[in-house]
């Protein structure tokens, strides 16, 4: 492979991927330490996190916001938060840039939502295009004060911080971010805030909550949560020592694919997060004709982890729709590349969030795989790809999507010819040193 700024140029693989691979920490976990971790009193020691450009934005908006955070160049993945408890954040004196990070904005829009100060949060471009109505609706509702473009659906968001109020709210569609959004804000409230989702979503800051010691509960997909009358605990392992942040499974999918396709190619996966609610992309390989091994399953943190076996097999064709999509919304991109070497018809339903994602994933995933040869037809809520279909070089753009980007890399090693992907370095937005990962060019280490 040949790199420059912003291009790749990557070539057929012609021997099998082996070894064992340790894939960056999962960033949604890494968000939720910084923000947590801050309205804790004491000190929360985090190892496994995620060096990357979405976790940097929620770092430095964290530090404007107050927070005391330790964090070496020199040891990446490790970071110490002091927290300052839910009371002790400050007013930022400038604008809160949450770059591209979606997540950044919509948890801070609950967390400053019943703050005692006025702030701001932007992004760039495609942040800034992304619809925060969702957030920003249901914490109007509990008195919340948030104005922004486009009658308040769009960033810049200007949130005068206000005392707050409980409610109850039945989510339209299930999503992590708007879930932790409003748990955020619910710290804060009055009375007691009640969330129902119509189908499962990311739980890691129910988990993180409830291993602070927040006044949580947990009732199938309703979570409800008070106003703390005691200090938040900081983020510790089971044994008191410090936080670890498992491998991510949504980076990791990227790997699990490439061993699938690649001929002859066996790789162990070490200390995945095989959280229940982030696992769809194993049942829709499953689904596929895959299977693997777990081993070293590790079920007595905060978050349950894994190593994960997997080997060159062929695929069938699947349908994915309902639940599965919220368990692997990530995931859809790499999930395509593997339904183009697939015996018949996969389809995605359901998938509609896909649309407005950092980009349009579902128009650009079949644009760029279509130049390579894919037979993929775009759906207003998914997508149909009849397989197999032997993939050529192309030149592919990654629209700004680093999932995209990984994607086609992994799509392009399995191609007839050189493939070139231009915008090749925004896959550091949550896999840094990706290509070097997968070939197996980075010494695998203890987090």
């Amino acid at each position: 492979m040949h790199k420059t700024m912003q291009n790749l140029t990557i070539h057929p693989l012609t021997h099998p991927l082996t070894g064992t691979r340790r894939v960056p920490g999962d960033k949604s976990i890494s968000h939720r330490a910084l923000i947590l971790g801050a309205l804790a009193e004491g000190t929360s020691d985090v190892v496994g996190w995620l060096p990357a450009a979405d976790c940097y934005a929620t770092l430095h908006v964290m530090r404007a916001l107050g927070v005391p955070i330790e964090h070496d160049p020199a040891t990446p993945t490790r970071v110490r938060v002091h927290g300052v408890g839910l009371h002790g954040l400050r007013e930022p004196e400038n604008v809160l840039d949450c770059d591209g990070s979606g997540t950044t904005m919509r948890l801070l829009c609950g967390l400053l939502a019943g703050q005692s100060f006025f702030s701001v949060l932007t992004g760039r471009d495609a942040l800034r295009r992304r619809p925060m109505r969702r957030v920003a609706d249901p914490l109007r509702r509990m008195g919340a004060a948030i104005d922004g473009r486009d009658g308040g659906n769009l960033a810049p968001l200007a949130i005068r911080g206000a005392p707050l109020r409980a409610i109850t709210y039945e989510m339209p569609i299930a999503s992590a971010q708007v879930k932790s959004a409003l748990m955020l804000a619910g710290l804060y409230a009055e009375g007691e805030t009640v969330i129902t989702q119509p189908g499962p979503a990311r739980d890691h800051t129910e988990r993180m909550l409830h291993a602070m010691g927040a006044p949580l509960t947990l009732e199938a997909n309703t979570v409800r949560v008070q106003a703390p009358q005691a200090p938040l605990r900081p983020l510790t392992a089971p044994d008191g020592g410090a936080f670890v942040v498992p491998a991510d499974i949504s980076s990791a999918a990227f790997l699990i694919v490439a061993a699938l396709l690649v001929p002859n190619s066996t790789l162990r996966l070490v200390d995945v997060g095989i959280n229940p609610t982030r696992t769809g992309i194993l049942d829709i390989l499953q689904r596929m004709g895959a299977t693997w091994a777990l081993d070293n399953v590790r079920e007595d943190a905060i978050e349950p982890t894994a190593d994960l076996i997997v080997h060159h097999q062929p695929l069938h064709g699947t349908t994915i729709a309902g639940d599965l999509v919220v368990r692997a919304i990530d995931e859809f991109p790499i999930i395509a590349v593997a339904a183009t070497q697939a015996e018949g018809e996969t389809i995605v339903r359901d998938a509609a969030e896909l649309r407005v994602k950092e980009t349009d994933r579902i128009g650009n995933v079949a644009r760029e795989l279509r130049k390579m040869g894919a037979d993929i037809e775009p759906l207003d809520d998914g997508f149909v790809v009849r397989g197999p279909t032997p993939l050529r070089g192309a030149t592919v753009e990654s629209h700004g999507d680093h999932r995209l980007a990984m994607a086609l890399t992994v799509a392009a090693l399995i191609a007839d010819g050189p493939t070139t992907l231009q915008g090749a370095d925004v896959m550091a937005d949550s896999f840094p040193r990706f290509v070097e990962t997968l070939l197996g060019e980075v010494e695998e280490t203890q987090a």
